[in-house]
């Protein structure tokens, strides 16, 4: 059953791109939602652009979480071993997140809703930094001896290669949340989208093009760039140019398909490796030294085949139904009869209510 250890980590890779992929737009909207919406329906509108996808979006982490721990139990226990204190501020950031979405609407109080925006923007940030210095980790190398334990301190995670890659990714969730948010509101809630968009993505292509060519120094492969990293390149580049081009469908395609790129890049250059060691390439993490047996990996590829395409498909539908723009003024408060203006206190319920 050799032949399916490869397959598994073909199919980790898709799980992570995958996840990026779609919940990329979510983390740029967390960011950028009380910068586009100026007031409390302009916010509203901004959050209900993701409210029916977020929490769907977000499974593709715990079944690439599950998928590590099933095919290659080594690198799942030495990987979160060595990312324990991450992981927990990672978590801390998603629950946050997701207490936002949730809470926000449950008090009638300017105070906290602002309250819960900034545990929003906050956990929209710190998740996809975290998430990036980790994915370069792998590659940049931590110190594991011989028996694939780690044995430094957080402090080993944070070097130069990762913190570049998680800002990367930040960058890249700020530009793709932007390109979303015009696609999905109207007026100027739309253009303010799309001036943020064209703020962000000259920086994003830098921060990209450093990040492309780090990792192939990173990973000492032939001089020549390969094709996915050549990708990577061209399509932030293209999007820097739809963006100011003002084509808001091909922009928003063209930075998913660099955040698709620039995670598939890792796992590419990372490959036969899984975690390497800066304290001797003889003890690196590979996929044949981590895997599970045989017989394991059989059943699950199995249920992999039965199950992948259904959530695909649902996911498909998901996003064809809940496909229109969201509107501001949806979400302004009716002036009361015979009385001055409306307070914000009215309205729709926010994301996970309405």
């Amino acid at each position: 059953m050799s032949s399916l250890i490869p397959f598994w980590y073909i199919v980790i890779a898709v799980l992570w791109t995958g996840f990026f992929i779609l919940e990329g737009f979510d983390f740029g909207v967390g960011m950028l939602h009380a910068v586009v919406g100026r007031d409390e329906a302009g916010r509203r509108a901004a959050i209900n652009t993701i409210g029916p996808l977020w929490d769907g979006n977000e499974v593709w982490l715990i079944v690439a979480g599950a998928a590590m721990f099933a095919a290659f139990p080594g690198w799942y226990a030495t990987m979160f071993s060595a990312y324990n204190l991450a992981l927990v501020l990672l978590l801390a950031a998603l629950i946050v997140r997701g207490l936002a979405f949730e809470y926000r609407g449950k008090r009638d109080a300017a105070r906290w809703r602002r309250t819960w925006d900034i545990a929003l923007t906050v956990g929209s940030v710190l998740a996809p930094l975290l998430i990036g210095v980790a994915l370069a980790g792998l590659l940049g190398g931590l110190p594991i001896n011989s028996d694939q334990n780690f044995t430094g301190s957080f402090w080993d995670l944070l070097k130069p290669y990762p913190l570049w890659t998680g800002i990367t990714l930040v960058l890249l969730c700020a530009l793709n949340g932007a390109t979303f948010l015009s696609l999905k509101t109207t007026d100027e809630m739309r253009e303010r989208s799309w001036q943020i968009a064209r703020r962000v993505a000259p920086v994003t292509a830098a921060f990209v093009i450093g990040f492309i060519i780090w990792t192939h120094v990173t990973a000492g492969r032939a001089f020549w760039l390969n094709v996915i990293e050549l990708t990577a390149i061209l399509a932030v580049l293209a999007a820097v140019w739809l963006v100011w081009d003002h084509r808001e469908g091909f922009a928003f395609t063209a930075t998913a398909v660099t955040v698709a790129s620039c995670i598939i890049s890792i796992f590419a250059d990372l490959y036969p490796n899984v975690m390497v060691s800066s304290t001797n390439p003889a003890y690196n993490l590979t996929v044949h030294n981590t895997a599970s047996g045989g017989y394991s990996l059989k059943v699950m590829t199995v249920v992999v085949i039965v199950f992948l395409p259904l959530v695909l498909a649902y996911q498909v539908w998901t996003y064809y139904v809940f496909r229109r723009r969201v509107s501001r003024e949806e979400f302004v408060a009716p002036e009361p009869a015979g009385q001055g203006p409306a307070t914000d206190s009215g309205g729709r319920r926010p994301v996970s209510e309405a």
